[in-house]
């Protein structure tokens, strides 16, 4: 399974690889360098990463207002950014069928145009996104017990105010502890985000009372 880096928008599709979500592909992202240096000590191959269409991360960071210029932009600037962390550039997802693009990553943008639909934010902490759900902005938390906690701190908490700004309503937070890097690669990242003061948010299910004790006949 090829790991590759895209943005945590929900509407980016990945059908080949493994998604590590950064907002923007990690584009003009604070520490973003000292992320992917984190993340290399867990994942020992060669990670790729990719641009996709209507990135509002890139059309902020880039200051600019039409969605050609931005996607023309980020193309550049993600292929740029590729080369200084040494990943490899493969290309840009579309809003048309998925698509084959460079190694072997193949993968489309499946939300409606200028709508995000997303109600909550998914944290992967074993491998990337195991599952695909179109309500869920993803961020990788797959490094963050190699990295300083005021590191791990700064990276996620802009990702999640970005995306709480974009939704314009509350966001429940969610932790996926399932991949390949295992179950305890998983449980050091939850621990390193807890430190950090991160927590999940999802609703527990409520538990039914039990029963009350019936006063014994005399």
């Amino acid at each position: 399974m090829s790991y590759v880096i895209t943005c945590g928008d929900e509407g980016v599709q990945i059908n080949e690889g493994r998604r590590l979500g950064f907002v923007g592909a990690g584009l003009k992202l604070e520490h973003f360098h000292e992320a992917i240096a984190a993340l290399k000590k867990v994942i020992k191959d060669d990670i790729r990463v990719v641009a996709n269409e209507e990135n509002d991360w890139s059309k902020k960071q880039l200051n600019l207002t039409d969605w050609g210029q931005v996607n023309a932009a980020m193309q550049q600037q993600v292929e740029a950014l590729a080369d200084r962390e040494k990943l490899l550039y493969s290309g840009m997802l579309t809003f048309t069928d998925p698509k084959m693009l460079k190694h072997e990553i193949k993968g489309h943008m499946v939300r409606p145009h200028n709508i995000h639909v997303a109600n909550k934010i998914c944290l992967t902490l074993g491998g990337g996104e195991q599952k695909y759900n179109l309500g869920c902005y993803l961020i990788s938390a797959d490094w963050v017990a190699e990295a300083k906690p005021a590191i791990v701190k700064e990276v996620i908490g802009a990702q999640i105010e970005f995306y709480k700004a974009l939704a314009k309503k509350p966001l429940a937070i969610g932790f996926e502890d399932k991949g390949e890097l295992g179950d305890k690669v998983a449980a050091k990242n939850r621990a390193a985000l807890e430190k950090a003061g991160f927590v999940e948010t999802v609703v527990a299910p409520i538990l039914a009372k039990p029963a009350a004790k019936t006063a014994a006949k005399k």
